[in-house]
């Protein structure tokens, strides 16, 4: 059980991912010719290439620590296809706008990786820009039958304290207690050093400088290039596909969706600093815009004034002044004064941290703080362009140990319920596996299954 619940943590990362549903796609007619079909479950198929993708990924994000056979990657596969398969005949609903929105992500990181979203259709071989959202749309469609037919099946599991705690005694009269490793929780504040009101009409004068020179023909795309502070201009001059379900910024899809064709935008504020926008293309929901971004600059002695400022705060909290809380409302310019300067992960939502797997430059930061210490101000830029200094408290520190059921309560629960949750799933697929048609291809009618999925009679 160890070892399909380890799998089964990595396959679910690795099926249900955008990255990996994308990254497979081809016509699905052009693949079935030139691959062999390992399994067919109701109307959905699992290929051959399939299998082998999957298993590298569970390999890879693993880093190397779960190895799975071709059997046991299709067994994993087949309960996907499976759980697809069922969601249909439960009737499971998938709204228009949450596929959307999965299909605009999975264009726009492409479009980051790529540079364009015209070599990102190139790349992967189709013909235009809504024959990729089309193979997208099923893609991602398939994803979120599963993810929902999942949470259907397992809606009313839930585990009482005696069986966290009876879990927690099996694990260890196995010896197999996980082993957590270390955790912190960090505050922080931060001081931004705001450009000047002279500096702002400077940028939105060069602005408005910009739009009267293309107005009279210059070229968008060279003044972008020229001008422009995206990091992205160099590589796809400015331009971009938006839709109102995208990510991009507020201010800047309702630019988009307020010009004419060839029209170009005032000047406009958003986070990242000022823009100017023209339009180049209206395709249905679809609007093709480019932008020129400046940021006001800061001069060197604001930001010599804001570093020492935070010196003078940490002085302050050092000799008992003030609080660190106090001085977070005091004086911090970031949205975590709401929260006390509390830091939260973007990876899992929570103020925990793992610290073997945080960003190299900020370990070293804090990797050896104690409890309630705090390191020196440092500079810091924001993709936004806001210049700041900060300095980071570290709240609390938890060492690499093996699991306590007292101290870990909440974590051990938290692996007693993913567990019951697959018991429940394995029990729900071994029944539908019975009314499911399920055929397997020759290549693999020697696997070995822990399900019935050869249908065998039971002798």
């Amino acid at each position: 059980m160890q070892h399909r619940t380890t799998i089964s943590k990595y396959i679910k990362l690795s099926v249900c991912t955008l990255f990996f549903g994308f990254v497979g796609l081809q016509t699905s007619a052009q693949k079935i010719k030139i691959d062999g079909v390992a399994v067919v479950i109701g109307k959905n198929i699992v290929l051959d290439s399939d299998i082998a993708k999957f298993k590298q990924e569970v390999e890879l994000r693993s880093e190397g620590k779960v190895k799975i056979t071709d059997c046991e990657m299709l067994e994993e596969l087949m309960q996907q296809k499976l759980m697809a398969h069922h969601a249909i005949v439960d009737s499971v609903t998938v709204s228009d706008p949450e596929i959307t929105s999965r299909v605009d992500r999975s264009i726009q990181y492409f479009t980051q990786q790529y540079g364009s979203i015209e070599k990102v259709i190139k790349a992967y071989g189709f013909n235009d820009l809504e024959d990729l959202k089309k193979e997208l749309t099923t893609v991602q469609t398939e994803n979120v039958l599963i993810e929902k037919e999942q949470q259907k099946v397992t809606e009313k599991v839930d585990v009482t304290p005696e069986e966290v705690r009876l879990y927690y005694v099996g694990l260890k009269d196995k010896g197999e207690l996980p082993q957590f490793p270390a955790e912190i929780e960090l505050a922080q504040i931060v001081l931004k050093a705001v450009p000047t009101n002279e500096e702002t009409e400077r940028v939105i004068a060069k602005l408005l400088e910009i739009k009267k020179q293309i107005e009279d023909g210059s070229s968008f795309k060279m003044k972008a290039i020229i001008n422009s502070d995206d990091p992205g201009v160099t590589s796809n001059g400015g331009e971009y596909t938006v839709t109102k379900e995208s990510a991009f910024i507020k201010e800047f899809k309702e630019m988009a969706f307020t010009l004419d064709i060839g029209q170009v935008s005032k000047p406009f504020k958003s986070q990242f600093g000022y823009h100017i926008m023209q339009l180049h293309a209206i395709k249905g929901n679809t609007r093709i815009a480019s932008h020129i971004l400046m940021q006001p600059e800061v001069p060197e002695d604001k930001l010599k004034e804001i570093k020492e400022k935070a010196e003078k705060i940490i002085v302050d909290i050092r000799e008992g002044k003030i609080t660190f809380d106090d001085a977070v409302k005091k004086y911090s310019d970031d949205d975590t004064k709401k929260n006390g300067g509390l830091i939260v992960n973007p990876s899992t939502g929570e103020s925990k941290f793992d610290l073997t797997r945080m960003d190299p430059a900020f370990y070293a930061r804090v990797s050896d703080l104690k409890k309630g210490e705090m390191t020196e101000p440092f500079y810091d830029e924001e993709r936004s362009g806001d210049k700041m200094y900060k300095f980071i408290l570290m709240k609390d520190r938890t060492d690499t140990h093996v699991a306590d059921i007292i101290e870990d309560y909440v974590k051990v629960q938290q692996l007693a319920l993913q567990k019951k949750k697959e018991e429940t799933i394995t029990k729900w697929a071994k029944e539908k596996i019975k009314d499911t048609y399920i055929k397997i291809g020759e290549d693999h009618g020697k696997c070995t299954f822990d399900k019935n999925w050869k249908k065998e009679v039971s002798k």
